[in-house]
């Protein structure tokens, strides 16, 4: 009993102190108000953002590996696993001060490179873009687009592009190109005054992808063996389930592609962008099976999966602004129209192995057309526009690169190594051990 009382004691002893100081501790934190509380959560959604669409890298590389032949496997994943690095450090050595200038040497049009780095302003805050999070946050989501435009030309040329003319190229072009062209909307440029609308990038992103790769494309020639006696001969990608995977990857990093270029955490405009987004992709599916089962007389798997990429680029440009019903229509459309477009790239003798030309060239041009079409906000004269001042600048700087490139250091590697593979020629090594017996694949 008399412990019981001595313990008694002791707690009404500690709660005495400790009351007090429970208080004291209540008055000293500092008060979170609403508007740094959404700034918390807007930033935390824009790193996720960013998180999901670095995850479409591994997406490109394993979309791009199970269309083309095993022998050239490693190669392919070399070059996925370089061009992100060379997409951020160059974005962060000059790509972001180019986008985003602030000044003009010609008005709209040339932008001033005013220093060269990244250098965050007083505060973290960067009213380049978007003041409603981080200057970091910012520089990282940015910077993952710029490396996804280099990405796209890396399958479009797979099989017979020497690596290091490659990975010039790719650093040329992400550097000084995508950021040149991508100031003329995002950064505030003259397009953006005439009311020209990329919401998340079917032209700044994807076209200017698809403009280098058919530049590529038509310096390089197509692969050996592709086009004989006039006639197409299909060259089979070697592993579909690679190639599922990578798709399916692509569309939950385009979550974050769309989804965070909302450029908050508002659940009204995000939630709607991903549904718009979402049946964008499976109209896509749709379109493609029920084209390539009519014209092909069978389903075709790369079809259909191609097929959900289209729908995906098209709806890019306008998911914030088309409705649900038009969202699905650009889909569809874009999905159907992709079959078609693979044919016709073939029957013109420009060999793209992985279908890069179609999916992002053509199915972005056709998206940021249906802005103007499906939203009454937007012109589809301004938005013609923007679609071949792109194409302008673009398809020329990327021929004038490779060019350059193959008349000094080649950009074609030898007969004998693109028979025996690009793993083995260029790196030494294979994806699939002993492979190198059956060099035909």
């Amino acid at each position: 009993m008399c412990k019981l009382k001595k313990y008694a004691m002791l707690a009404i002893a500690l709660s005495a102190v400790a009351l007090p100081m429970a208080v004291m501790a209540e008055e000293a934190a500092p008060e979170v108000s609403a508007a740094d509380a959404m700034f918390t959560v807007n930033n935390t959604w824009m790193m996720v953002s960013t998180f999901l669409v670095f995850i479409m890298h591994l997406g490109f590389a394993m979309v791009e590996t199970g269309l083309t032949r095993a022998k050239n496997a490693v190669n392919i994943l070399f070059k996925n696993s370089a061009i992100p690095a060379i997409g951020l450090l160059t974005y962060a050595l000059i790509g972001f001060a180019l986008m985003y200038p602030g000044e003009w040497i010609v008005n709209g049009v040339i932008p001033k490179l005013s220093a060269l780095g990244i250098s965050c302003p007083e505060g973290g805050l960067t009213s380049a873009y978007n003041p409603g999070y981080t200057y970091w946050t910012d520089f990282l989501f940015q910077g993952m687009f710029a490396a996804t435009a280099a990405t796209i030309v890396s399958g479009a040329v797979a099989g017979r592009v020497k690596l290091g003319p490659f990975l010039i190229f790719s650093t040329v072009y992400v550097a000084l190109v995508y950021p040149f062209v991508g100031s003329w909307v995002w950064g505030g440029g003259w397009l953006a005054e005439k009311n020209f609308h990329d919401f998340a990038g079917s032209t700044l992103v994807h076209s200017v992808g698809g403009w280098g790769a058919l530049a590529g494309i038509i310096m390089l020639g197509p692969r050996i063996g592709k086009y004989v006696n006039g006639k197409v001969k299909a060259i089979m990608g070697h592993n579909m389930p690679l190639l599922t995977i990578g798709v399916f990857l692509l569309w939950l990093g385009w979550f974050g592609f769309n989804g965070g270029s909302v450029l908050s955490a508002d659940p009204g405009a995000v939630s709607f962008v991903l549904v718009t987004t979402s049946l964008a992709a499976a109209a896509g599916i749709i379109g493609a099976m029920t084209t390539s089962w009519i014209v092909q007389k069978h389903p075709d798997l790369t079809m259909v999966l191609n097929g959900c990429l289209a729908g995906l680029v098209g709806i890019t440009a306008g998911a914030d602004v088309v409705s649900v019903p038009a969202s699905i229509i650009i889909g569809a459309v874009c999905g159907a129209i992709a079959v078609v477009s693979v044919m016709m790239f073939d029957r013109l003798k420009l060999d793209d192995p992985v279908g890069a030309t179609t999916v992002h060239l053509v199915c972005g041009i056709l998206g940021t057309l249906f802005v103007g079409v499906f939203s009454s906000e937007y012109s589809v004269v301004t938005q013609l526009i923007g679609v071949l001042a792109y194409g302008a600048v673009c398809f020329p700087a990327a021929l004038l690169i490779f060019f350059i490139l193959k008349v000094t250091t080649g950009i074609r590697v030898s007969k004998e190594e693109e028979l025996k593979g690009l793993d083995l020629g260029e790196h030494g090594m294979e994806a699939y051990h002993g492979f190198q017996f059956f060099t035909n694949v």
